[in-house]
Parts: structure tokens; sequence; C-alpha cells
């Protein structure tokens, strides 16, 4: 099953927490989530508050999960 068109910001944070990062903490320009010494910058929202699949995609590249993974959180 692919990633949906359009996701919500906070379906994707609740994600997230769900797969064990912590956050999103304000700082700069962008927000960011934690795991470890990893870290994630989370979009802003500019008139809409979903993300669309390419962008989701590459956050979760940078995040090292898997669309099954991310699927089944």
């Amino acid at each position: 099953m692919p990633l949906p068109k359009q996701t919500p910001l906070r379906e994707m944070m609740r994600k997230f927490r769900a797969l064990g990062w912590e956050g999103p903490t304000y700082s700069g320009k962008h927000p960011y989530m934690r795991k470890g010494p990893r870290k994630i910058h989370i979009p802003n929202p500019h008139g809409k508050d979903e993300v669309g699949r390419s962008l989701l995609g590459e956050i979760l590249s940078q995040a090292g999960i898997s669309e099954e993974e991310w699927l089944a959180a």
C-alpha cells in the first residue's frame, strides 16, 4: 500500500511519536523531532496543515523509516 496523497501534520507527528520520536521542539525556523542522535525537521504549515506524499517520503527517508513501518504505526 503506497503512502497517502496528503497527510495531516498532526497525524504525521502522532505517528512519529508512536515510532519512538520525541517532540516537536520549536527552535529556529522549523520545528524538529528527535530520536537518539537523529533529528528531522517538520514543515511549517503555510496555509494548509497537510504534507504531500513526496515531502513525506523525503522525511521518512531521512528518519530511516520504511513505508511499511510508517503505515503500520
